[in-house]
């Protein structure tokens, strides 16, 4: 199948998944995909989306620009999500924040890339210049996709987020100059 950026059509087909930007009739679905998430996957997330008013809040954000969200589903199942949190009235009017959510059963067969990667071109496509995104230590092999893509550690909050059995993890952020990025993948084309 083509690859195409999202931002061309309402949805895109790459292999076995459809990516599409999230409707409001999503959100139960929404909700039992992240219901159905190791708890430590959540863990770097600002809102607990297991739960349907943050869901619902999520898909607001969406719909009012203030996010650029996408879903991966494969056989009409939801199996990913992503969005570019966007902050235009802050100081900050020019960084977006990137989260991804993989199912475990989708893990390791090159989704979170591919999401990892349409979620930028929206990045592109909307003027950001900085693109941060948050993990946990333990999450190896989402910072290597991220670092393929030239992002950098930036920070280590130490003990910073809190799980639901109360024990404290580090948080990583990583950091990504848009415009150095792209001159990056242009030149090895």
């Amino acid at each position: 199948m083509t690859h195409k950026n999202l931002s061309d059509s309402k949805s895109i087909s790459k292999g076995d998944y459809e990516l599409r930007s999230p409707e409001f009739e999503d959100v139960k679905r929404v909700v039992a995909f992240a219901r159905a998430l190791p708890p430590n996957d959540l863990l770097y997330l600002r809102r607990d989306i297991s739960q349907p008013p943050v869901a619902d809040a999520w898909l607001t954000a969406t719909k009012d620009g203030d996010s650029l969200s996408l879903l991966a589903e494969q056989d009409g199942e939801i199996v990913g999500m992503s969005a570019l949190i966007l902050d235009r009235k802050s100081w900050s009017p020019h960084v977006g924040e990137i989260r991804v959510l993989i199912a475990e059963n989708a893990r390791g067969r090159g989704l979170g890339r591919l999401m990892v990667q349409e979620t930028f071109a929206q990045a592109v496509s909307s003027g950001i210049e900085k693109i941060i995104a948050q993990m946990t230590l333990d999450q190896t092999a989402a910072r290597a996709v991220f670092q393929e893509l030239g992002f950098e550690q930036e920070a280590l909050l130490k003990e910073h987020v809190r799980d639901r059995r109360g024990e404290d993890h580090d948080i990583v952020i990583m950091s990504c100059n848009v415009a150095s990025a792209v001159a990056r993948m242009s030149m090895h084309r």
